[in-house]
């Protein structure tokens, strides 16, 4: 499979268009020129073209302008009544500027003038059926973004809106139904396994198993018999036949995560069952052929392990067949905050809290910190968070420490040391908003708690250049 493959497959059904002529030559030449495409339907008149259209899902019409009573002008706007998601052509025997001009009026996508040619009909199917596939994965991601109860569930699970995070559901639902090998790439905690079982589940194998394999998690002595298996006395202590993943993942989804820590040994095995669809067991002396879709995922830049060969370059090539990188969280820090809802949502149901929301100190908070462990350590955090929270709102008091003030944490690291002045500053910074935010940024009420002039925490805030919140006292940057 090509990239060009990828970036331009073919639709999910085979695609289906209306031919509306009178001439029974015009409709079986177009029907010969498109056969092997699409599948080709013909009509004689424009109220037989409606009656298809109601009946068929129809994705392109080549309407010839004249017809038996109504011309195609005048049937055009009731075609596209009837299903507007369909895309209709006027052919015209005159080059008529003034028929075509009408016709994109009406709702025609293009016009063609006879005589046909060949390559301008292929290439119009082309176009047409492209578009019409675009316009099924767009109405796709839409609902899979916003069709379900908690918004923030976001697609397949998958919770964020960045462009790159779009990205990586448009290749999901490209990918999904075909049986190209996947490998997704990406810090730990960006969410990696969660993208492999969207594509499971987008896929036809979606009522089959999905067997996921942390490698790095199996004893080393144990990968082989883990992955494909042993026989009754392969080894001491095997017992009994023991199916390993691969035949346990039979007709479903294998996922492979840290794929870059599989023994050299164990990769030139996990090759031959990618080429040959077949392993065999440890102890075994016969093949088992096996019918699974391999997604491996890794953290490590295998590139650089094949050129440290550390990685067979052959595996690495058969695994990158369709390449997906999830990226960090500090990369699309606008998700943090729907990122948040969702875990809140999620803990306050989970552990019976009565947390309905994040104050919008907190958010900033979460949203300026880096995020190491990614989506992974955010959710922790908001756990901790929902489960010590005091009231029903979580605040900047309820993040951690290390979260909430980052640079106090790097001060007491050894090599972190930093002029007096600059640390205290930092700690004064995030103790003042911690006030603000417990007194609603009540200035003169935070004054009297920190014991100075409201005129002092006015000219401090000024010379961090920070200012209230949008959302108002005690509101809640993310509501649920």
């Amino acid at each position: 499979m090509t990239r060009a493959d990828l970036e331009a497959p073919p639709p999910s059904r085979p695609g289906t268009v209306l031919v509306v002529d009178d001439e029974e030559g015009v409709r079986a030449s177009i029907r010969v020129i498109l056969e092997g495409t699409c599948e080709v339907l013909g009509a004689e008149s424009g109220a037989e073209a409606l009656e298809i259209v109601r009946t068929r899902d129809v994705d392109l019409v080549m309407l010839d302008q004249r017809l038996p009573g109504e011309t195609g002008l005048d049937i055009l706007p009731r075609l596209r009544e009837a299903d507007p998601t369909t895309v209709v052509v006027l052919a015209t025997a005159v080059d008529d500027v003034r028929t075509a001009v009408e016709a994109l009026k009406r709702g025609a996508w293009d016009y063609l003038t006879k005589p046909f040619d060949v390559d301008a009909i292929l290439m119009l199917a082309g176009r047409a059926l492209d578009k019409r596939a675009l316009e099924r994965e767009v109405l796709c991601l839409r609902s899979a973004l916003s069709g379900t109860a908690d918004a923030t569930d976001g697609f397949e699970g998958l919770v964020g809106r960045h462009p790159d995070m779009v990205r990586v559901y448009q290749m999901v639902t490209q990918i999904a139904a075909t049986s190209a090998t996947v490998l997704i790439t990406g810090e730990s905690g960006t969410g990696k396994e969660l993208v492999a079982r969207a594509i499971h589940r987008r896929s036809d194998r979606a009522s089959q198993p999905f067997v996921p394999v942390n490698v790095t998690a199996l004893p080393d002595t144990l990968v082989e018999s883990e992955l494909f298996g042993h026989e009754k006395g392969a080894f001491t202590g095997a017992h009994a036949r023991k199916l390993g993943k691969f035949e346990l993942a039979h007709g479903g989804t294998l996922f492979l995560d840290e794929i870059g820590s599989l023994r050299p040994d164990l990769q030139s095995k996990l090759l031959r069952a990618l080429q040959e669809r077949e392993i065999e067991r440890l102890g075994g002396t016969r093949a088992v052929p096996i019918d699974v879709r391999v997604v491996a995922a890794t953290n490590v830049n295998l590139r650089a392990a094949v050129r440290d060969r550390v990685f067979r370059e052959d595996l690495y090539y058969r695994l990158n067949v369709v390449p997906i990188h999830v990226p960090p969280l500090r990369e699309r820090r606008e998700d943090i905050a729907r990122l948040v809802e969702h875990f809140v949502r999620r803990f306050a149901r989970e552990c019976r809290r009565d947390v309905r929301g994040v104050s919008a100190g907190a958010v900033q908070a979460l949203t300026r910190y880096d995020w190491p462990g990614n989506v992974r350590e955010l959710e922790n955090v908001i756990q901790r968070a929902v489960v010590l929270a005091r009231r029903p709102v979580v605040q900047l008091e309820d993040v951690p420490l290390d979260v909430a003030m980052p640079e106090t944490a790097s001060l007491l690291a050894t090599d972190g040391i930093q002029p007096l002045k600059e640390a205290c500053d930092q700690f004064e910074r995030q103790y003042v908003l911690r006030v603000l935010e417990r007194t609603g940024w009540n200035v003169s009420r935070a004054a009297r708690h920190l014991g100075v002039h409201r005129n002092t925490i006015l000219a401090r805030l000024a010379h961090w250049r920070l200012q209230r919140p949008a959302s108002g006292p005690d509101a809640a940057g993310v509501r649920l």
